[in-house]
């Protein structure tokens, strides 16, 4: 390894691991316990998980005579690799109360000094290639963190604000009207494509991006924007929520199961629907030319039946997306929110807008190995591969994914019912 792209990985290594702190500096210690609901882990168990990954995969095994922090924090923190060790049921993870918070940081600090002592010599590239993984992992759980915030704020009775603040998120009015971009199909090459080396760069890619190849697609029409808050509002004020026809059988037995009738966070006020946000409650009239977020895999499809469209999916979103600049709403902007943006536009031809960052996309694609998929070896092998099962692919980012962190093949993937996430809706016509 270069003295150059040393010198870029021990610089991403503090960016990432300080950036992890500073999305805590709001919580109070017990804000850092709570644990709101079964897809959600508690702030201080974030923080303890990612530098468990560090001390697991790169300390333990490229560091000679390495001493770990304490000799139970190898299965207390360990999410879900069963290869490593047993580990606790995750609905306890906010009975932890021990250990104390000082001493999860001073975790931190012991494996902070351990990787940045190792990185300061020869790297292995096997070893480096764990490093740049776990700067990954860790910004999947800083959008983690800031997403389970939100979730725990919103089912405290008070309602507190995560960032208070509303001037930057609020957006009066209707979206601008939405534009049909047209795709003329053909064969696309689909998956990562590995940057141009230059010595400094961290290119990567989880293992379920690979590998790169061919599809065919029909052609296709992308929505330019995203639906938007008054959109949405008007299939509810349609009865979107009590009309069977519009739903998968599984969609239908869940929204009456829950009882949803609007996405998570809405709530009938004195004055109408209200949005929580990580900034606090706003009229849901400030917020309907903002991108409908929240929102499950069925609600998004039911709501593509109900306007006559479909939903896109991953092979041509990402065919729409590689010749758009990795640009958006994106955590480092801090607003926190999705925001209003009328789309993109090439001279006087309308262009797919806000691909990256405010919502994480539905796609109608199931999540699933590229054919020739091969995971990584050992215990990493289970990041991505035993979830290839009732999951969806979502694409794009949202605003608490870190710049940083997405691109055109990134997939991310959840099951259809699940909601806590900035999760949205691009329309397609097929």
């Amino acid at each position: 390894m270069s003295v150059l792209a040393a010198t870029k990985l021990a610089e991403e290594f503090c960016r990432v691991r300080s950036q992890s702190l500073a999305l805590c500096a709001p919580l109070t210690p017990e804000d850092m316990m709570v644990q709101s609901c079964a897809d959600a882990s508690p702030a201080k168990w974030h923080l303890a998980h990612t530098t468990w990954f560090f001390e697991t995969f790169v300390l333990r095994e490229f560091v000679p005579g390495y001493r770990p922090f304490h000799k139970d924090f190898i299965w207390l923190f360990n999410s879900y690799y069963n290869a490593v060790s047993e580990q606790p049921e995750k609905k306890l993870r906010s009975s932890f109360s021990r250990p104390a918070a000082e001493e999860i940081l001073a975790y931190r600090h012991h494996v902070d000094q351990g990787v940045e002592d190792f990185a300061a010599g020869d790297v292995p590239e096997a070893a480096r290639e764990r490093i740049v993984l776990g700067l990954n992992h860790e910004q999947q759980h800083q959008e983690l963190l800031i997403t389970d915030i939100k979730h725990a704020f919103w089912s405290n009775p008070l309602h507190p604000a995560y960032a208070p603040g509303t001037g930057a998120i609020r957006s009066a009015g209707e979206a601008a009207p939405v534009q049909w971009v047209e795709f003329a199909g053909g064969v696309a090459e689909v998956g990562h494509r590995p940057a141009a080396p230059n010595g400094t760069a961290l290119d990567f890619c989880f293992d379920n991006e690979t590998p790169r190849h061919k599809v065919y697609l029909e052609p296709y029409r992308l929505a330019s924007r995203p639906v938007s808050c008054g959109e949405y509002l008007a299939f509810m004020e349609d009865n979107g929520y009590g009309r069977p026809e519009l739903w998968l059988s599984e969609g239908w037995n869940t929204v009456r199961a829950e009882g949803w009738e609007a996405p998570l966070y809405w709530r009938r006020g004195v004055a109408g629907w209200e949005v929580f946000t990580l900034r606090g409650f706003l009229p849901l009239a400030d917020l309907r030319a903002t991108p409908v977020c929240h929102i499950s895999y069925f609600e998004a499809d039911a709501l593509a039946r109900w306007a006559g469209k479909s939903l896109p999916t991953e092979t041509e979103w990402e065919n729409a997306a590689v010749a758009a600049p990795l640009q958006g709403n994106l955590l480092e902007a801090n607003r926190l929110h999705p925001r209003a943006e009328e789309g993109a536009s090439i001279g006087q031809q309308a262009a797919v807008g806000q691909l990256y960052g405010d919502v994480w996309e539905w796609t109608l694609s199931a999540y699933l190995p590229y054919p020739g998929y091969q995971p990584l070896p050992g215990a990493l092998g289970e990041y991505n591969g035993k979830f290839m099962c009732n999951q969806m692919v979502l694409r794009g980012g949202s605003v608490a994914t870190p710049a940083s962190h997405i691109r055109a093949g990134y997939r991310n993937f959840f099951a259809p019912a699940t909601r806590w996430q900035f999760s949205g809706v691009r329309l397609a016509e097929h």
